[in-house]
C-alpha cells in the first residue's frame, strides 16, 4: 500500500531545472559535464532540494495541505507552493504551485475553504479559495505583510497581526522650503528606540505589530488593538467568536523587558483584559474548542541565558493555573489541544524532535519521534506537525533525506506520503551518519556527537577530520540531513559534530553550564575530546584537523585556534570577537547583556574580555578564512574586521570573505549556501596534506 502511495508522489513530482554551471565567489567552479563524481552529492545539486513543512489537517480528518518549498535557480531563492494530500488514498496533488509563493494555509472550521498568504499580486496579501471550486478572494489590501492568519470558530472572520507605522518625531526642527526642482540630500534620520535595528531588516522605522480583523468574504481590515505596544506570535479565538486571546508586553518598561510577556484578550471593539500577571514569559496562548481551558507555554524570569518553557493550563478567566509539564527537563512547544480531554506538544530530546501527548491530570505519553529535515544547510534538530480529528500529520527526514510527510492516524504505523527528493537522491551516494557519545576530558561530562564518513569509505584509511560547531550557543544539532556536511563528506573528509555544553533537549542543567562561559575552555575540551575520541579509533588522520563554525559556532572556532594550534586551518563565519564592541553594535544587546553576562560591558569589562577570542589572538598561528555577510546585524562585520586586522598585524595567513547582501544568514539564499560551503573547502583543500 504504502509503495503504492509513493509511486502517486512521482506522478505528480515536478521536473527539477538542472543546473549548467555557477561561479562561487571565486573559490571554485562547477562543470556540467557528467563526472566520474556524479553518484556523490555535487553543488549544483542544492538547487534542486525540496522540502515539506507546515502541513495543516483539515477539519473532517480527510485532507493534509502543506508547504513544499522548492530552491529556484532562476531567482536564487526558495519558493514555496501548496500541495493537498488525501489521508486514505494518499493522492497528492498541487493546490498552489507557480513562481509566486503560496505560504501559511489554515482550514476554515468547517473545512469548506483555505485561508493563505501569497505574494502573487505584488505585496503579501490575505486570500481565501473555496475548495469545492477552487475560485479564490483577495481578502486584503494592506501595505505590510500579514501573519500568524488566524480563522474564528463561528468562520465569520479571520484575524492576523501586522506592523503599523508610528507617526513619532522626535523633534520640531525648522528647515527651509525646498524652491521646485532643488536637488537636496535625502532628510536626516532619528533614532529614538532601544532597539532600533533588527538583522535582515536594517534599521527599523518607528512601527508596532497590532491585531486586525477582517471578513472571511473581504472586506476592511480592522484594528482591534491599540497602544504603542507589539502584540506579536499567535492568536487564538474565544469558543463564541468573541474575544481573541494573545501574547504581549504591555508595560512601560517594555523595550527593556524582552523576557517579559503575559497572555491577553481583546473583543472585537478592541478592550484589552489581561489574563496572567506572572513574572517572566507567558505565550502561545491556545484555547480549548470547548471555551473552558487557556494553554500556553510559561519561561520563568530569571536571568539566565537559558530556562525551559514549560505547557501550562488555566481556565479560561486565568485561575486554576497548573503546569502539566513540570517533570519534563526541557523546553516544549507548538501545544494542540486533543479535542478537550488533552494536548499534544513538541520537543527536542537528545538531538531528535519528538511529539508528546499529556491529559489534563498530567499523564504524559510519546507519539511519534524523529520528527526533522526542515533545515536544510546545517544539521539543526528541527520539524512540525499538526493535529486534526485523530490524526498527526508531520515532518520526517532521515541522514540522507530532507524532511517528507508524514501521516499516523490513532494507534496505526506512521506512513509516509510524499518523497520529494528521490530524483535527487536516488542515485547518490551520501554518508553514512553514526553516534559517537564520549566524556569531555576537562570534567567528565557526557557529550554526544556525530561523524559522517565519507560515501567511499575505506576502513583501512585515515582520513582528514572537518569539526563544525553549531550556533547559539543554546541550540543543537542531530542525526538529520544537512546539504553542507554531506558537501564536506563527499569532498573526502569525515566530518565531525557535536551537542556540546550549553546545547539543548539534555536539560536545563546542561544548558547552562555554559553560564559566563561562552565560549571557554570548557566548551573547547567537549570539542577537541571527540576529535581525540575519532583519532583513538583510528579513522581520523591527526595530522589532518580542521575546524569551522558559524555565529556562536564561528566564536568558538575563534576561541578554539587562540588556545591550540593543533588545526592545520580553519574557518570562522559570522563571529563574535570582541564582546564589548558586539553587544553596544548589534542588534540582540538588549537581550544579552542582562541574561548573558554577570553586568554592564563597562562595569564587568575583564569578564567580557576572557570571553572574547581578541583576548587569545595574540597565541593564534592558525590559517584562517573570515565569512560573513556585509548586511548582517547579528554579529556585525565590524567584528570580523577586528579579527581580520589582528591577525594580518599577527601575519597570520587569512583571507576576508564578504557575502554581499547577506544579512545573518548567510546561507539563505541557494547560492549563498553553495558559496559558502565550496570557500570553506577551497580553504581547506589548500592547507591539505596531498601525501
Amino acid at each position: 500500500m504504502q509503495q503504492s502511495r509513493l509511486s502517486k508522489v512521482g506522478k505528480y513530482k515536478t521536473i527539477k531545472l538542472v543546473l549548467s554551471g555557477l561561479l562561487l565567489f571565486q573559490a571554485s567552479t562547477v562543470s556540467a559535464e557528467p563526472t566520474s563524481a556524479s553518484h556523490l552529492f555535487q553543488p549544483e545539486d542544492i538547487f534542486q532540494l525540496e522540502v515539506a513543512t507546515s502541513p495543516q489537517v483539515s477539519p473532517d480528518g480527510n485532507h493534509v495541505v502543506y508547504v513544499r518549498r522548492s530552491n529556484d535557480i532562476m531567482s536564487d531563492s526558495s519558493r514555496s507552493s501548496l500541495w493537498i494530500v488525501e489521508t486514505e488514498s494518499g493522492d497528492h496533488r498541487p493546490l498552489l504551485s507557480s513562481s509566486k509563493n503560496f505560504y501559511s494555509p489554515r482550514w476554515s472550521p468547517d473545512g469548506k475553504k483555505l485561508a493563505y498568504l501569497s505574494n502573487q499580486e505584488g505585496k503579501t496579501q490575505l486570500y481565501v479559495r473555496w475548495m469545492d471550486t477552487g475560485q479564490t478572494a483577495l481578502v486584503t489590501n494592506v501595505q505590510s505583510s500579514p501573519s500568524s492568519i488566524t480563522w474564528s470558530p463561528d468562520g465569520k472572520v479571520i484575524a492576523f497581526t501586522m506592523s503599523v507605522d508610528a507617526k513619532e518625531s522626535p523633534l520640531k526642527v525648522h528647515k527651509p522650503k525646498k524652491p521646485k526642482g532643488a536637488n537636496w540630500s535625502e532628510d536626516f534620520q532619528y533614532i529614538t528606540k532601544a532597539r532600533y535595528m533588527a538583522d535582515g531588516r536594517g534599521v527599523l522605522e518607528p512601527a508596532y505589530t497590532h491585531i486586525f480583523i477582517v471578513p472571511a468574504e473581504g472586506g476592511t481590515a480592522r484594528q482591534v488593538t491599540s497602544g504603542n505596544y507589539h502584540h506579536r506570535g499567535s492568536l487564538s479565538f474565544s469558543a463564541d467568536s468573541t474575544h481573541i486571546y494573545f501574547s504581549a508586553n504591555r508595560t512601560d518598561n517594555w523595550e527593556y523587558e524582552p523576557g517579559e510577556s503575559d497572555i491577553f484578550s481583546v473583543d472585537m471593539a478592541g478592550n484589552i483584559t489581561q489574563i496572567t500577571r506572572a513574572p517572566g514569559s507567558e505565550s502561545a496562548p491556545v484555547v480549548s474548542p470547548n471555551g473552558q481551558y487557556i494553554a500556553y507555554t510559561k519561561r520563568d524570569d530569571k536571568k539566565l541565558a537559558y530556562r525551559n518553557r514549560y505547557l501550562h493550563v488555566m481556565n479560561i478567566d486565568g485561575s486554576n493555573d497548573r503546569n502539566l509539564t513540570a517533570d519534563i527537563d526541557n523546553s516544549v512547544s507548538n501545544v494542540q489541544w486533543k479535542e478537550n480531554s488533552g494536548l499534544y506538544y513538541q520537543q527536542m530530546v537528545r538531538g531528535v524532535t519528538q511529539i508528546d501527548y499529556v491529559s489534563l491530570r498530567g499523564k504524559h505519553e510519546k507519539q511519534v519521534d524523529g520528527l526533522s529535515g526542515v533545515s536544510l544547510g546545517r544539521p539543526y534538530t528541527s520539524g512540525t506537525y499538526d493535529y486534526g480529528k485523530g490524526i498527526l500529520a508531520y515532518t520526517k527526514g532521515r541522514t540522507d533525506r530532507p524532511a517528507d510527510l508524514f501521516i499516523k492516524r490513532g494507534n496505526s504505523s506512521e506512513m509516509q506520503v510524499t518523497a520529494l527528493n528521490e530524483d535527487v537522491f536516488g542515485h547518490k551516494s551520501l554518508g553514512e551518519v553514526r553516534e559517537i557519545v564520549y566524556s569531555s576530558s576537562i570534567d567528565g561530562e557526557e557529550i554526544q556527537g556525530w561523524y559522517i564518513l565519507p560515501p567511499d569509505y575505506d576502513a583501512s584509511k585515515k582520513y582528514p577530520l572537518i569539526l563544525e560547531i553549531h550556533g547559539g550557543p543554546h541550540l543543537a544539532y542531530g542525526p538529520v540531513f544537512t546539504a553542507e556536511l554531506q558537501r564536506m563528506a563527499a569532498e573526502g573528509y569525515i566530518v565531525f559534530y557535536n551537542n556540546h555544553r550549553g546545547s539543548t533537549g539534555y536539560g536545563e542543567r546542561f544548558a547552562l553550564l555554559l553560564q559566563n562561559k561562552y565560549s571557554s575552555k570548557y566548551d573547547f575540551a567537549d570539542h577537541m575530546s571527540g576529535v581525540d575520541a575519532l583519532i583513538e579509533k583510528g579513522l581520523v588522520d591527526p595530522d589532518q584537523l580542521f575546524i569551522t563554525g558559524g555565529s556562536a559556532g564561528g566564536i568558538a572556532t575563534a576561541y578554539a585556534i587562540g588556545l591550540t594550534d593543533r588545526f592545520k586551518a580553519a574557518v570562522v563565519a559570522k563571529p563574535v570577537i570582541n564582546w564589548v564592541s558586539k553587544v553596544l553594535t548589534a542588534d540582540s544587546g538588549l537581550y544579552q547583556i542582562p541574561y548573558q553576562f554577570p553586568g554592564m560591558p563597562w562595569e564587568e569589562m575583564a569578564h567580557y574580555w576572557e570571553r572574547s577570542p581578541l583576548s587569545l589572538v595574540g597565541n593564534v598561528t592558525t590559517p584562517t578564512m573570515l565569512l560573513t555577510g556585509i548586511e548582517d546585524k547579528r554579529t556585525p562585520m565590524s567584528e570580523t574586521e577586528q579579527y581580520y586586522q589582528a591577525l594580518k598585524l599577527r601575519k597570520v595567513d587569512t583571507v576576508l570573505v564578504k557575502v554581499p547582501g547577506s544579512s545573518h544568514g548567510i546561507a539563505a539564499r541557494p547560492s549563498r549556501m553553495i558559496g559558502k560551503i565550496e570557500n570553506i573547502l577551497a580553504w581547506f583543500e589548500k592547507y591539505k596534506s596531498t601525501d
